[in-house]
Protein backbone atom coordinates (compact mmCIF):
# COMPACT_ATOMS: atom_id res chain seq x y z
CA UNK A 1 0.00 0.00 0.00
CA UNK A 2 2.35 2.26 1.33
CA UNK A 3 4.69 1.56 -2.11
CA UNK A 4 1.43 1.68 -4.75
CA UNK A 5 0.47 5.03 -2.75
CA UNK A 6 2.82 7.05 -1.64
CA UNK A 7 6.26 5.77 -3.41
CA UNK A 8 5.65 5.83 -6.60
CA UNK A 9 3.61 8.90 -6.63
CA UNK A 10 6.56 10.39 -5.57
CA UNK A 11 9.07 8.51 -8.19
CA UNK A 12 6.31 9.79 -10.78
CA UNK A 13 6.76 13.54 -9.74
CA UNK A 14 10.22 13.52 -9.58
CA UNK A 15 10.74 11.55 -13.35
CA UNK A 16 8.87 13.68 -15.04
CA UNK A 17 10.15 16.65 -14.17
CA UNK A 18 13.46 15.38 -14.49
CA UNK A 19 12.76 14.16 -18.11
CA UNK A 20 10.89 17.25 -18.75
CA UNK A 21 13.35 19.10 -18.29
CA UNK A 22 16.80 17.56 -19.18
CA UNK A 23 15.24 16.56 -22.54
CA UNK A 24 13.22 18.70 -23.36
CA UNK A 25 13.72 22.42 -21.72
CA UNK A 26 17.79 21.85 -22.20
CA UNK A 27 17.75 22.00 -25.64
CA UNK A 28 15.29 25.21 -26.69
CA UNK A 29 17.26 27.65 -25.58
CA UNK A 30 13.69 29.83 -25.26
CA UNK A 31 12.46 27.75 -22.43
CA UNK A 32 16.15 27.21 -20.94
CA UNK A 33 16.34 31.60 -20.81
CA UNK A 34 12.74 31.11 -18.73
CA UNK A 35 13.75 28.25 -16.61
CA UNK A 36 17.64 28.45 -16.47
CA UNK A 37 17.73 26.64 -13.23
CA UNK A 38 16.07 22.42 -13.07
CA UNK A 39 14.80 24.03 -9.07
CA UNK A 40 12.91 27.04 -11.13
CA UNK A 41 11.15 24.84 -13.40
CA UNK A 42 10.32 22.16 -10.21
CA UNK A 43 9.04 25.27 -8.80
CA UNK A 44 6.76 26.90 -11.35
CA UNK A 45 5.67 23.40 -11.99
CA UNK A 46 4.86 22.17 -8.64
CA UNK A 47 3.37 25.93 -7.80
CA UNK A 48 1.20 26.10 -11.21
CA UNK A 49 0.73 22.33 -11.86
CA UNK A 50 -0.67 21.31 -8.65
CA UNK A 51 -3.40 23.65 -8.64
CA UNK A 52 -4.40 23.24 -12.04
CA UNK A 53 -4.63 20.12 -11.94
CA UNK A 54 -6.82 19.82 -9.01
CA UNK A 55 -9.14 22.32 -10.73
CA UNK A 56 -9.20 20.33 -14.19
CA UNK A 57 -9.87 17.34 -11.91
CA UNK A 58 -12.57 19.24 -10.35
CA UNK A 59 -14.60 20.30 -13.23
CA UNK A 60 -13.99 16.95 -15.35
CA UNK A 61 -15.58 15.24 -11.87
CA UNK A 62 -18.14 17.53 -11.74
CA UNK A 63 -19.35 17.49 -15.35
CA UNK A 64 -19.26 13.22 -15.74
CA UNK A 65 -22.07 11.21 -15.34
CA UNK A 66 -20.02 8.49 -14.02
CA UNK A 67 -19.16 10.12 -10.73
CA UNK A 68 -22.94 10.56 -10.28
CA UNK A 69 -23.73 6.97 -11.16
CA UNK A 70 -20.95 5.64 -8.72
CA UNK A 71 -22.61 8.15 -5.97
CA UNK A 72 -26.12 6.87 -6.42
CA UNK A 73 -24.66 3.17 -6.44
CA UNK A 74 -22.86 3.85 -3.30
CA UNK A 75 -25.79 5.24 -1.32
CA UNK A 76 -28.17 2.48 -2.51
CA UNK A 77 -25.02 -0.23 -1.83
CA UNK A 78 -24.48 1.07 2.05
CA UNK A 79 -26.41 -0.75 4.35
CA UNK A 80 -26.45 1.72 6.91
CA UNK A 81 -28.80 4.11 4.66
CA UNK A 82 -31.05 1.59 5.59
CA UNK A 83 -30.36 0.57 9.31
CA UNK A 84 -28.58 2.30 12.13
CA UNK A 85 -25.13 1.83 12.46
CA UNK A 86 -23.92 0.48 15.97
CA UNK A 87 -22.93 2.96 18.73
CA UNK A 88 -24.62 6.15 20.00
CA UNK A 89 -27.19 5.96 16.97
CA UNK A 90 -28.78 2.95 18.02
CA UNK A 91 -27.71 2.99 22.10
CA UNK A 92 -28.76 7.00 22.73
CA UNK A 93 -30.34 8.56 19.79
CA UNK A 94 -32.88 6.46 18.62
CA UNK A 95 -34.33 5.04 21.46
CA UNK A 96 -34.50 8.86 22.32
CA UNK A 97 -36.38 9.77 19.53
CA UNK A 98 -38.64 6.84 20.08
CA UNK A 99 -39.18 8.41 24.16
CA UNK A 100 -40.00 11.56 22.36
CA UNK A 101 -42.39 10.47 19.94
CA UNK A 102 -44.36 8.30 22.55
CA UNK A 103 -44.39 11.11 24.88
CA UNK A 104 -45.90 14.05 21.97
CA UNK A 105 -48.36 10.81 21.39
CA UNK A 106 -49.67 10.78 24.93
CA UNK A 107 -50.00 14.71 25.27
CA UNK A 108 -51.61 14.99 22.09
CA UNK A 109 -54.19 11.98 23.45
CA UNK A 110 -54.73 13.65 26.67
CA UNK A 111 -55.63 16.84 25.22
CA UNK A 112 -57.63 15.35 22.57
CA UNK A 113 -55.37 16.66 19.86
CA UNK A 114 -54.88 13.79 17.59
CA UNK A 115 -56.88 12.02 14.65
CA UNK A 116 -56.78 9.38 13.59
CA UNK A 117 -54.28 9.97 10.71
CA UNK A 118 -51.67 11.75 12.95
CA UNK A 119 -52.73 8.51 15.46
CA UNK A 120 -51.16 5.72 12.29
CA UNK A 121 -48.24 8.17 11.34
CA UNK A 122 -46.78 8.00 14.85
CA UNK A 123 -47.87 4.50 15.07
CA UNK A 124 -45.69 3.59 11.71
CA UNK A 125 -42.71 5.66 12.79
CA UNK A 126 -42.64 3.80 16.60
CA UNK A 127 -43.05 0.70 14.34
CA UNK A 128 -39.88 1.49 12.29
CA UNK A 129 -37.89 2.98 14.84
CA UNK A 130 -38.42 -0.38 17.25
CA UNK A 131 -37.13 -2.16 13.97
CA UNK A 132 -34.21 -0.10 13.67
CA UNK A 133 -33.11 -0.28 17.89
CA UNK A 134 -33.48 -4.12 17.00
CA UNK A 135 -30.87 -3.90 14.18
CA UNK A 136 -33.30 -4.65 11.57
CA UNK A 137 -33.53 -2.90 8.24
CA UNK A 138 -36.19 -0.26 7.27
CA UNK A 139 -37.13 0.38 3.42
CA UNK A 140 -36.50 -1.50 0.48
CA UNK A 141 -32.51 -2.01 0.24
CA UNK A 142 -32.15 -2.87 -3.32
CA UNK A 143 -29.19 -5.45 -2.58
CA UNK A 144 -30.39 -8.92 -2.32
CA UNK A 145 -28.39 -9.97 1.17
CA UNK A 146 -30.27 -6.65 2.89
CA UNK A 147 -33.58 -7.67 1.57
CA UNK A 148 -33.21 -10.93 3.14
CA UNK A 149 -32.46 -9.56 6.30
CA UNK A 150 -35.49 -6.79 5.93
CA UNK A 151 -37.69 -6.59 8.52
CA UNK A 152 -41.48 -4.85 7.05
Amino acid sequence: MGYSTYLTFLLGYVSTFVTVYYLAIKDVPMLLSIFPHFLTFVLFGTIVGVPLSVLIGWLHLKRTRAYTAEVDIGVEANPYNYKLPPGFWREALAPTFLELLTQNRRILATNKMLSSEDEQKISELERKLMILISGGYVGRPRRKWARDLSIE
